[in-house]
């Protein structure tokens, strides 16, 4: 009688924990159908708003040049060109000196500073773009124009190769200037995810590599990078997700100018600054879908760009045995 009931206790017991999961499953399940509805309605509103100038230009709107309100010719390669430019000169920069700033604050940095110089760096990333694009145009843009743009132009633009990269007069703003602020804004993420991603590593396998001899360079190199490569790559990516769409910063220094150049010194365009500078100015419908179609291709190439990363992750951990 007493073993019944306890197991009678028992199941009754059990019954409210069964039914608080089946609740907590539906709620999580819900959250996830409202992101992916989401998604999808951001998706099918662009290609509801796209679908004039893609219906009026069809595929060609891709790969051409000109974007004349005038005639109401418009193409997004300009744009999608400023914006790819300037993407990869900001990780090509943000990226090494990112993971530099992680690993001395994981591996050389004092422990009195270790706090204050993290802390300082979330800070950098909570600056609002707009204080970015600002001080690039009246504090950066000026030195590049006065110092950095005429040095490229004099060492570089008459070298074979790359000299066309660095030709042109030295305007202070453009695609090298815009990369550069790019660069500043996604330096504080790239750090402090490298940071964090760093302090995973079990200290056991630091201490038996210094154990065997080895320098904090091979520590580092051999031991700590491999151990979490498949963490950098996925928050590298998100990194470029966010230079991918930054607005603001870009706008006030990149020029705003429709048209491509073999130089990184001339101005240009992306595609996130030509909506901002030109939304408030589309007149006509067809203008207006341009734009849209601009949107769209900008939500393509991230989730492109996403999807790349799932499967280099996807890759690294099947060669892991992961």
């Amino acid at each position: 009688m007493t073993a019944t009931s306890d197991y009678e206790r028992g199941v009754n017991s059990a019954r409210p924990v069964a039914q608080s999961d089946r609740i907590f499953g539906t709620l999580t399940l819900a959250a996830a159908v409202v992101v992916l509805l989401v998604l999808l309605g951001v998706f099918v509103s662009l290609v509801m708003g796209a679908w004039p100038a893609l219906k009026e230009y069809g595929l060609p709107f891709l790969w051409t040049e000109k974007w004349n309100p005038v005639t109401e010719k418009f193409g997004a390669l300009a744009p999608l060109y400023g914006t790819v430019v300037t993407s990869i000169i900001a990780m090509v920069i943000a990226v090494p000196v990112g993971l530099g700033i992680a690993i001395f604050l994981t591996e050389t940095c004092p422990r009195m500073l270790r706090r204050p110089l993290g802390i300082a760096i979330e800070l950098l990333a909570g600056i609002p773009s707009i204080i970015y694009g600002i001080w690039g145009l009246f504090v950066f843009a000026p030195f590049m124009q006065s110092y950095i743009q005429p040095f490229l132009i004099d060492t570089l633009g008459n070298v074979p190769v790359i000299g066309g990269l660095f030709a042109g007069p030295p305007y202070g703003i453009g695609m090298l200037t815009a990369g550069l602020i790019l660069a500043m804004m996604i330096l504080p993420f790239i750090a402090s995810l490298a940071r964090d991603i760093f302090q995973t590593v079990p200290p056991m396998l630091r201490e038996s590599a210094y154990g065997m001899g080895m320098t904090r360079w091979e520590v580092n190199r051999h031991i700590v990078i491999p151990h979490v490569r498949t963490a950098l790559v996925g928050g590298i990516m998100l990194s470029l997700g966010r230079a991918l769409g930054e607005t603001m910063a870009v706008t006030f220094v990149i020029g705003n100018a429709h048209r491509i150049s073999g130089s990184i010194l001339a101005p240009g365009t992306t595609i996130s600054a030509a909506i901002a500078n030109e939304f408030t100015e589309a007149t006509t419908p067809i203008y207006t879908s341009s734009l849209i179609a601009l949107g769209l291709v900008l939500f393509i190439l991230t989730f492109i760009v996403l999807a790349a990363a799932q499967w280099m992750l996807k890759r690294m951990k099947q060669k892991s045995g992961a």
